[in-house]
């Protein structure tokens, strides 16, 4: 089974030069997109089976990420 990259900059091409940035100068934004990305490996895990759990825990945790991911692009769009 193929799993989708959902790492910040192929969901957001658009935004990498800013999310450079703020990834060096807020540190809240830092704090998230670190947590964002340890989630989405945790998922990638989960999806390709190395970490089992129920279909609920995994279906949490990509619901999770949409939050976080949310956050981050709101984040991004008020940095203009």
């Amino acid at each position: 089974m193929s799993v989708e990259h959902h790492d910040l900059i192929h969901e957001f091409p658009e935004f990498k030069d800013r999310i450079h940035t703020l990834k060096t100068t807020d540190e809240e934004f830092r704090k998230l997109f670190d947590e964002y990305h340890e989630l989405t490996r945790s998922i990638e895990n989960m999806e390709n089976e190395v970490t089992p759990v129920s279909t609920q825990t995994e279906e949490q945790a990509k619901v999770r990420r949409l939050r976080l991911k949310d956050a981050l692009y709101c984040m991004l769009n008020a940095a203009e």
